[in-house]
């Protein structure tokens, strides 16, 4: 176990970002031990109405330097480039640092928070793992339109950026060590050849994990499944755009995007934030939702945990889990969102007196 402090790169974005990350370092804040510094850096549609650029040089420069980075969302629907498309500086970090593992746990604390029938707390409870820097993302910067007559982006699949992801989705199940592991490979194979690719290159990697059990869905399917049958998944991994998805729909399961963390892990770097996004219509009224990114420094604690072998962090993550935990299981006790009457800053406080 190592005895150090670990430099956090801070990025609060814009819309609701700034309130909920201040709700995570507060939790961050609390813990005896490890020991944190913090460095906010200027990011999002704000930073490019004031500079020009949403996403400065020595933003991405500290993001490389720092331990890890914490990020509230990025985005405003009304600051767009003048192709149509909105600031997505989130997404260019991740290309920047190459952070192709988009790690999105979906977990039922309460069985308040969800639509579904005759489940119960932890029934639901999978990962989905998403190709974070190809697919049709890959057309981000790149899409074609012609004579505004035609517009085209295409899906980018390559041989190695889905063998690391694939893999990374078998290893995790490994570690998740459940009764029945399992990764299924979510994908549209009957239709593209780009998802006939990936799914070829899916058994190729599964060769390599005879333990862990393999299956298949087509994404449309899949979106039917997570309603009918949540219990069955464990890890699910997929394309860009298919994951950027059906996270959403999963977050619903579970009560929403407020209560969906994420991660994006590259070999050497990587960012955590909540799933949902800036939330403009309800910025600066204390309604947001700060679980999410709560849950995420939880995330980002195991990371520096295996990155570091410090087993101090393992200690603070479960700390962090079991606040939630905790604090989740009284449905009374949440943010509008879940018909709770709590303000962000109360939720923070109630988390931060749980641990």
């Amino acid at each position: 176990m190592l005895d150090r402090d670990y430099e956090i790169a801070v990025l609060k974005g814009d819309g609701i970002g700034p309130e909920v990350i201040d709700e995570a370092l507060k939790v961050l804040r609390a813990l005896v031990s490890p020991k944190f510094s913090f460095r906010e850096y200027p990011c999002g549609a704000k930073c490019f109405l004031e500079t020009g650029n949403p996403l400065p040089s020595e933003t991405i420069a500290g993001c490389r330097k720092a331990d890890a980075v914490l990020l509230g969302a990025m985005g405003l629907p009304d600051v767009r480039w003048p192709d149509g498309t909105e600031m997505r500086p989130q997404i260019d970090l991740r290309i920047q640092l190459d952070l192709f593992a988009g790690v999105r746990p979906i977990y039922l604390y309460n069985r308040a928070h969800t639509p579904l029938k005759n489940v119960s707390v932890g029934d639901i409870d999978f990962v989905i793992l998403r190709e974070n820097v190809e697919g049709l993302f890959a057309s981000m910067n790149g899409g074609i339109q012609l004579r505004g007559e035609v517009a085209v982006d295409s899906m980018v699949i390559t041989r190695t950026g889905t063998e690391r992801v694939v893999r990374f989705a078998f290893e995790l199940a490994k570690k998740r060590n459940r009764p029945e592991s399992r990764v299924t490979c979510v994908d549209k194979a009957n239709v593209f050849k780009s998802m006939a690719f990936f799914r070829s290159i899916y058994d190729e990697v599964a060769k390599d994990f005879p333990q862990v059990q393999t299956d298949y869905a087509y994404v449309d399917a899949l979106s039917m499944y997570l309603l009918q049958r949540p219990q069955f998944y464990d890890v699910l991994v997929t394309e860009n755009m298919y994951g950027d998805i059906i996270s959403d729909l999963a977050a619903g399961l579970i009560g929403g995007l407020g209560m969906a963390p994420s991660a994006d892990i590259g070999l050497d770097a990587a960012v955590f934030q909540p799933s949902h996004g800036t939330a403009p219509d309800i910025a600066n009224k204390g309604l947001a939702n700060p679980i999410a990114m709560i849950l995420s420094t939880a995330m980002m604690l195991r990371w520096l945990a295996s990155q570091y072998d410090d087993q101090e962090m393992i200690t603070a993550a479960e700390k962090v889990d079991k606040a939630v935990k905790n604090v989740m299981s009284d449905p009374k006790v949440s943010t509008k969102d879940l018909d709770g009457q709590l303000s962000t800053v109360e939720l923070g406080d109630v988390v931060v007196g749980a641990l």
